[in-house]
């Protein structure tokens, strides 16, 4: 049963979370090559209005995703704590109730984003010349939710095991036929933002059949019995329990970008393009920290599960140490290189100068966005379902509120955009640190000592 899995409950923490998560890191980095690889090849190649059309649809389909998301993190997570406390029996059954769980919410949730397509994009303001585009784009992508839910059921449970490498294989391949297709269907066939988003669907369904193929035939806990696909209430009641709250924090963050997206959307198409090349640069950037985030997940899960409490304390304070190293790069090479990066995306002058400006602007703030994710990281992996919500909601008030109050300033005009990015990640970093610290004087006392050590926990 040790193979293809990573007991994370004993030895260094910090080499167990760069163990596990620099394949994260590669497979979130090319999972942003899709939607690099939509963003470079839709701008240089159909033009500024078709990468608007594309970035307009972002949020609102985040917004719909969020759900099923949540569900899958959930489910991960109660599957990684089950693994901690080496019950086998259970690890199976999780496994099973998970899929219910997880593709029950992807069929609803792209069928509603399919029928609200239109209606949103309209109340969003989406600009008329880009909105036929905008519709056609998101509604695409919403056919392929249930398809990219294969890879992402697979994925969330080799992963809650410790295997974060197999996932890792089949996206690269989902990847390298996304660009190829995309090349295909936009080049070739000139299909237009149509042809981006069916190479991303059709790539991620074949990577996900691929997964989950592997898995079942080369992972022992995916070898299950009729009993284990027995629905068990207290399994699918805790996923629901830690997921929910998750996908809650996910659809108010979706909702506050959604209503930016709508103050991007009143300042023209050019703001738009220039407001989607740099959340797409800024996704790469945020994936060392998603990766060490979901690393720190999978970590404190499993040694939440065991009762090793002072080791999720250690490898939140070593991710904290690691994210801020990366910020200082980061910072450094978007002050020198802003105009470069964002020549990549586009060619019209105006978006290359505003993008760049912006890029040189957020970057200032890239480390409180490592803090978020590495705090946040830590607290889902403990169970702590009712901080996504407070997250969530911070979330939403900052970008709700911001945009409206920094317009009011003298100077501030378009720039309001990413003044809003920056602050909200400073002030969201701001609640999670309470949070934990909070759950760190509750578990730990005020002096810092264990109230139940790794090794009396054991």
């Amino acid at each position: 049963m040790k193979a293809r899995t990573l007991n994370m409950t004993t030895g260094s923490p910090l080499k167990l979370l760069t163990r596990f998560s620099l394949p994260l890191l590669i497979g979130n980095l090319f999972q942003q090559a899709y939607n690099l690889a939509d963003s470079i090849i839709v701008g240089r190649l159909v033009g500024a209005n078709a990468l608007a059309a594309v970035g307009a649809t972002a949020s609102v389909t985040f917004l719909f995703f969020s759900v099923s998301a949540g569900i899958g993190n959930g489910s991960g997570i109660v599957t990684s704590q089950l693994f901690g406390a080496g019950d086998e029996d259970k690890v199976k059954t999780a496994i099973s109730n998970s899929a219910y769980l997880m593709f029950g919410s992807a069929l609803l949730m792209g069928l509603l984003a399919f029928l609200a397509a239109p209606h949103v994009l309209r109340f969003l303001g989406t600009p008329q010349e880009i909105l036929p585009d905008a519709v056609l784009y998101m509604r695409t992508s919403s056919v392929g939710v249930p398809l990219i839910g294969v890879y992402n059921y697979s994925s969330s449970m080799q992963r809650a095991l410790g295997d974060s490498k197999t996932p890792l294989i089949f996206l690269i391949v989902a990847c390298v036929l996304n660009v190829f297709m995309d090349l295909l269907f936009v080049y070739v066939f000139h299909m237009g933002v149509f042809g981006a988003a069916l190479a991303t669907v059709i790539a991620q369904f074949i990577s996900g059949v691929g997964c989950l193929t592997y898995a079942i035939r080369c992972n022992p806990y995916f070898k299950l019995k009729r009993e284990h696909f027995a629905f068990n209430r207290r399994i699918t009641w805790s996923a629901v329990r830690i997921g929910m709250p998750l996908a809650l924090q996910w659809s108010l963050i979706a909702v506050s970008t959604t209503a930016l997206q709508r103050f991007v959307n009143s300042f023209g198409a050019s703001a738009v393009a220039a407001f989607t090349a740099t959340t797409r640069i800024e996704q790469l950037v945020q994936q060392p920290y998603g990766s060490l985030g979901m690393a720190l997940s999978t970590y404190a899960g499993q040694n939440f599960g065991a009762g090793r409490l002072d080791r999720v304390r250690t490898g939140l304070r070593d991710s904290v140490f690691a994210a801020a190293a990366f910020s200082a790069v980061m910072l450094i090479i978007m002050q020198i290189f802003g105009d470069e990066i964002i020549s990549a995306f586009i060619r019209e002058e105006e978006v290359v100068r505003m993008g760049a400006r912006a890029l040189r602007l957020t970057s200032c703030f890239y480390f409180f966005l490592g803090v978020i994710y590495v705090t946040r990281g830590t607290l889902n992996g403990i169970g702590d379902a009712l901080f996504a919500l407070i997250n969530g909601v911070v979330e939403m008030i900052c970008r709700i509120f911001l945009p409206t109050l920094l317009v009011l300033l003298p100077g501030v005009g378009v720039w309001g955009i990413w003044w809003t990015a920056g602050l909200t990640w400073l002030i969201s970093a701001v609640f999670c640190c309470l949070r934990y610290f909070a759950w760190r004087r509750k578990t730990f006392g005020k002096g810092g000592g264990a109230s139940k050590t790794a090794e009396g926990t054991a």
